[in-house]
């Protein structure tokens, strides 16, 4: 019985599954506020431009 606590106290291959778990998890995170940031960028690029295109209308 002690001879398996010890194998399993020693056994890294869970502790490696669970590294490349919390390594995935963090770069989800940092894409998604990389994603957050460039949306709403673009929203005010885009916003930007509707306004200056609607300034610069030709009168008809």
């Amino acid at each position: 019985m002690k001879a398996k606590l010890v194998q399993f106290w020693n056994d890294e291959d869970g502790i490696t599954a669970l590294e490349y778990g919390l390594i995935a998890g963090m770069i989800a995170v940092a894409l998604l506020a990389a994603v957050k940031t460039f949306t709403t960028a673009l929203d005010g690029l885009f916003t930007g431009l509707g306004g200056a295109l609607d300034d610069n209308k030709p009168a008809a």
